[in-house]
């Protein structure tokens, strides 16, 4: 995946606040996340409703909440360019929330309705959210309460390490798309739909992930249009279809359980997670993305 040179970034779609400490103790919790352990498996969704069932156990902000404005000097003055997303990580991650959002944007357009731009938030080892705080441990995660993108980018080293993809540009890419995509529900009310189905092969959480996932490959068939892209090859799809196969549910109770528990899963099998992901590269289109309709 390469950005076009002399493409321009808007640093002021991401929020950097890395290196420092941000909330005390408290319950860490994941959204639309990729975290792996078990337990925060199971706790996925408590944020998708901006706290659901758990909500009183979730710590408060004490008004130290975060969000456009707050981006230290580092990646706004380095991160203006195409050349820089190819050069540096975090910058590419700019690259591609700026993609990602411009399409989303055209996308709503289109159906005559107004997408509000957010940020993602960059953060070390620990963030306080209207969701609550959470740890790097949850993985990358949407909060629907302040409607920002949290990631640690240390989790990108994570992905290839223990859920052993190649961790490249690309699978980082389609992180970021699946937690925007989360952004996209939030707009069309699909969050609301969850609920307390939030567990099963069948349930609306697993449904709301799939599409998430389609979403992002929906995104990935039209990046190069956004104008910021320059091209993605076979080769970078491959990279995003390994990340989806490596985070399915049935992969990650296999490595921490030692056994699969569909009943207990949030996010999807890894053949689901790789077919909705397809799905949406090949059709281009979000309406391709019903996973709420029959089987899935």
């Amino acid at each position: 995946m390469r950005f076009r040179r002399g493409a321009k970034l808007d640093p002021g779609q991401v929020t950097d606040v890395r290196g420092r400490r941000m909330g005390g103790g408290g319950l860490a919790l994941g959204g639309g996340g990729l975290g792996g352990a078990a337990l925060i498996i199971f706790l996925l969704f408590t944020l998708l409703s901006g706290g659901g069932a758990l909500g009183g156990q979730l710590a408060p902000l004490d008004e130290q909440q975060v969000g456009r404005g707050d981006t230290p000097g580092e990646v706004s003055a380095a991160c203006r360019s195409g050349e820089d997303a190819n050069e540096r990580q975090d910058c590419r991650i700019v690259g591609v929330v700026n993609s990602v959002q411009r399409f989303w944007d055209g996308v709503f357009q289109r159906s005559n309705r107004q997408y509000p731009y957010v940020d993602t938030v960059f953060f070390t080892d620990q963030i306080q959210t209207r969701c609550g705080v959470a740890s790097s441990q949850v993985g990358p995660f949407y909060c629907p309460s302040d409607q920002r993108v949290y990631i640690d980018l240390g989790f990108f080293d994570e992905l290839q390490s223990r859920f052993g993809t190649g961790g490249g540009p690309f699978a980082q890419a389609y992180v970021i798309a699946h937690e925007y995509g989360h952004h996209v529900q939030n707009q069309l009310g699909v969050l609301d739909r969850i609920g307390n189905d939030r567990q099963g092969p069948e349930s609306r959480a697993v449904r709301s992930e799939l599409q998430a996932d389609c979403y992002a490959g929906v995104w990935a068939a039209n990046a190069v249009g956004t104008g910021l892209i320059e091209e993605l090859t076979q080769a970078d799809i491959n990279e995003g279809l390994d990340a989806a196969t490596a985070i399915g549910d049935d992969r990650i109770q296999e490595q921490t359980q030692g056994q699969v528990n569909p009943e207990t899963w949030t996010h999807g099998s890894s053949e689901q997670r790789r077919r909705w992901f397809s799905r949406g590269y090949e059709n281009k289109r979000p309406a391709a993305c019903d996973t709420f309709s029959g089987g899935i």
